[in-house]
């Protein structure tokens, strides 16, 4: 093996540990220890505690306010300490915590500040090459790589020592990388790289993504893992830096950890404990009861938590069926606005695009009239931003706008809604793209790069079978609705966080658009009748997109025709009376009891100030897979994942298979990103966001410099300093189905098994028929029954043996 294949096989072995990160326009909750998940979370945390120096457990006075106020049940608690060996009382071993300090292994640098200076100039390079369309001025030789492109300016950088190695750089990366380590061993080049890349976590997770997606801006400005360790190390030996490894890999866990682990187990079974109550109690309740007869209408929300609250204000309102649904609504497409510059992906990221869809005017005139907005609009922004970016004008736009431009930033400030209803009250007059366009669905035979334009009949015919069935949706009502979603918010760079994370931060309202466009096509619904989803003639598909911020729900009602006119009206009716009572609630969730909840949320959404304008998925726990009527009469306070699933309609188990792999999965990355960002703001999470700093559109820095916050802000999680509003608990599964069939979908998937084996997330399982009995997932699917009497060993129900995948 050639000298570059090792060094590549050593990069790619030590980045398996660096979690990826995306852009701030788009970003994406996952799991910052997404490397550590074929480890074990007790063993995981204490190694990303060595490498990264995170904190992986609340700290005890989470677990202090958890216990005075319920959240932790106290004897279950005591079982689990009792478990652990522990006799004092909960009470003396936080205290005793307190005293020692909590597992703290944060990696100190030299003393001498000489890696702070390769900090400070790697850094500063990097936000130059990987800027994102920001900058005024670009770095020189981007497209080169960034190894050639720091190669051309280094010896014009005077911050750098003209010492060792970066007095004659070699042109090649990998033979940069090689002259530093010619004196250490290949036993020591994997641990050299893993230190070197957690030393900037942020900016490596954001390479190590972007190399592997190629998207339009690596070809823009290609960079690899190789070409940062190239420069890296360079740096470190111009600055005379000590790379030698000093990470013990054998780290044990000492008491405070395990303290920690008890009482984090013990909060995650009290919330699990309640919640699998109610779902079983439900569960009994409706078994063998009859449908209800064909709804009014039926709505599809994404799972997302915050869908949660707005369901049961809708269901409130009237005959009202809805339904959980991942929020790209199961079309995985690459997608490219009417105005927008460039095309996102519009499907989770474990999900790869495998359309590009378009949108396509068709209506001429409020296309104009949006084109003579548009372009005014730009116009001006594009001017504005001009003068107060560059240098040479930015003093003297200021001056100049003199009072009236101190008079705009009053305003904004002062009575943002105002200035809201003034730009509202544009818009108004100015059509949505939404409104004379359409997208461009049916295959077009042309590609975009590697993507094909469109969709197929048979893809279509697929989309939307699959879309039933993994719902376990036989009958429709008059009108049915797809229901994306997408946050309102001013002056956030953290807005694409509040979006729809299965459509990798992005708004869902187009995704429901294409579903709903390709039910109402009559080739496709003769189709579906066929495969036996058979759709009332008087059905007729909609989109929607709900503001996640404001809980107004907009319906995209272009297909509805004038037989259901009055549906419509009745439906437009009540989403309004839904929004009130869901925005009341959100008020008062975020300390605004007593305050009108739509005037308080609409004020959070335009003030340019609020540093919280929701709280986005802030308090999800759980995750439960079944129908909607084990729910409905359940209060699950907005922290809870619901999709849709009936075992009844899925007998070989395909579609729970899909919902685990696909969903599940997505679920758990954001659970674990809160978690962590909630445990340690400053490792995992991005810190404040007052002093936050935008870099080339690609993240924020803490201050002026370092590297890129890649979690989520303080606001995102804390209610107010040292009290967090998040709970940080691991995702707790429930699925309502036939426990061997659960069993048969997990030996089949080596990746879920490795997940709960490893305590990533817990599952249980409520079986209809087994009495309705819980069983929790024990490892190595096996399960033992949460109901008397309970086994002394674990129960392996019927099951398939477990596969060798």
């Amino acid at each position: 093996m050639s000298t570059e294949d090792t060094i590549e096989n050593s990069i790619e072995k030590a980045a398996a540990t660096v979690g990826s990160a995306w852009p701030i326009h788009s970003f994406v909750t996952a799991n910052p220890l997404s490397g550590f998940e074929d480890t074990p979370f007790e063993k995981a945390v204490r190694q990303a505690a060595d490498l990264l120096g995170g904190r992986g457990y609340p700290d005890p006075e989470t677990f202090r306010a958890a216990l005075d106020d319920g959240r932790i049940d106290r004897e279950i608690l005591e079982a689990e300490l009792a478990e652990r060996g522990y006799a004092a009382d909960p009470e003396s071993l936080l205290d005793r915590m307190d005293v020692t300090g909590t597992s703290d292994r944060r990696k100190t640098r030299t003393s001498d500040g000489a890696a702070e200076r390769v900090d400070h100039v790697l850094t500063k390079w990097l936000s130059a090459f990987l800027d994102e369309g920001h900058a005024e001025w670009s770095m020189p030789d981007r497209e080169a790589g960034f190894y050639a492109a720091f190669r051309a300016v280094a010896s014009h950088d005077t911050q750098i020592p003209e010492t060792g190695l970066v007095a004659d750089l070699p042109e090649n990366a990998h033979d940069a990388i090689a002259a530093i380590l010619e004196s250490y061993s290949k036993s020591q080049w994997v641990p050299i790289f893993e230190e070197q890349l957690a030393a900037l976590p942020g900016w490596t997770g954001f390479i190590k993504r972007r190399a592997e997606d190629g998207d339009v801006w690596q070809s823009t400005a290609p960079s690899t893992l190789a070409d940062y360790l190239a420069v890296r190390l360079t740096l470190c030996d111009a600055f005379s830096v000590d790379i030698e490894p000093s990470i013990d890999p054998g780290s044990e866990a000492d008491a405070n950890d395990d303290v920690a682990t008890a009482f984090l187990r013990a909060w995650e079974r009290s919330y699990r404990s309640e919640l699998l109550e109610g779902v079983a109690t439900e569960s009994r309740s409706v078994a063998g009861t009859d449908p209800s007869g064909r709804p009014a209408a039926q709505l599809v929300f994404c799972i997302d938590t915050r869908s949660e609250v707005i369901r049961r204000h809708v269901e409130a309102t009237g005959d009202y069926e809805t339904h959980g649904y991942a929020g790209f609504f199961g079309v995985p497409m690459e997608y490219q606005g009417f105005d927008a510059e460039r095309s996102v992906d519009a499907c989770p990221p474990i999900v790869d695009p495998q359309h590009r869809v378009t949108e396509l005017p068709t209506e001429t005139e409020a296309r104009a009239r949006h084109d003579r907005w548009a372009r005014l609009r730009a116009a001006a922004g594009d001017l504005v931003e001009t003068l107060t970016t560059n240098p040479a004008t930015a003093f003297g736009f200021v001056e100049k706008a003199g009072s009236g431009y101190g008079l705009s930033l009053a305003a904004r400030t002062l009575v943002p809604a105002r200035v809201s209803d003034l730009f509202a009250a544009a818009d108004d007059v100015t059509p949505d793209e939404h409104e004379f366009c359409d997208p461009l669905v049916d295959h077009q035979h042309t590609y975009a790069g590697d993507l094909p334009v469109g969709l197929t009949h048979d893809e279509q015919v697929e989309y939307a079978a699959s879309a039933f069935e993994l719902m376990g949706i036989e009958e429709f009502g008059r009108l049915f609705v797809f229901v994306g979603h997408a946050a309102e918010t001013t002056n956030n760079p953290f807005d694409s966080s509040l979006d729809c994370g299965a459509c990798a931060g992005n708004p869902g309202g187009p995704n429901a658009r294409v579903l709903a466009t390709i039910c109402n096509d009559d080739d496709v619904r003769t189709a579906l009748c066929e495969r036996g989803v058979e759709l009332p003639e008087d059905t007729v598909f909609l989109a929607g997109e709900h503001n996640t911020t404001t809980d107004e729900i907009t319906l995209f009602d272009d297909a509805v025709p004038e037989s259901h006119a009055e549906d419509l009206a009745q439906l437009r009716e009540d989403l309004a009376t839904a929004r009130e009572g869901a925005a009341a609630e959100r008020a008062a969730s975020m300390s605004a009891a007593g305050i009108a909840g739509v005037a308080e949320t609409e004020r959070r959404a335009s003030d340019w100030a609020e540093t919280r304008p929701e709280w986005g998925l802030a308090g999800n726990a759980g995750f439960v897979i079944g129908p909607r009527e084990l729910t409905n009469d359940l209060d699950l306070e907005g922290r809870t994942f619901l999709h849709s699933y009936d075992h009844t309609t899925d007998p070989d188990g395909d579609a729970l298979a899909a919902i685990l792999t696909g969903p599940m999965v997505v679920t758990q990355w954001i659970n674990a990103q809160y978690y962590f960002s909630t445990v340690d703001p400053a490792v995992y999470g991005s810190g404040s966001k007052i002093t936050h700093n935008p870099v080339g559109n690609v993240g924020v820095y803490q201050g002026n410099g370092g590297d890129l916050m890649t979690g989520l802000p303080l606001q995102s999680l804390f209610g107010a300093a040292e009290e967090p509003y998040h709970q940080p608990l691991r995702l707790s599964t429930v699925v309502h189905a036939p426990v061997d069939r659960v069993t048969a979908v997990l030996a089949d998937h080596g990746e879920l098994q490795e997940l709960l084996d490893n305590d990533w997330l817990s599952m249980s399982v409520v079986d209809p028929a087994r009495d309705h009995r819980v069983f929790h997932y024990d490892g190595q699917c096996t399960w033992t029954p949460a109901t008397e009497p309970i086994a002394d060993e674990p129960m392996v129900p019927d099951a398939p043996a477990v596969g060798d995948d």
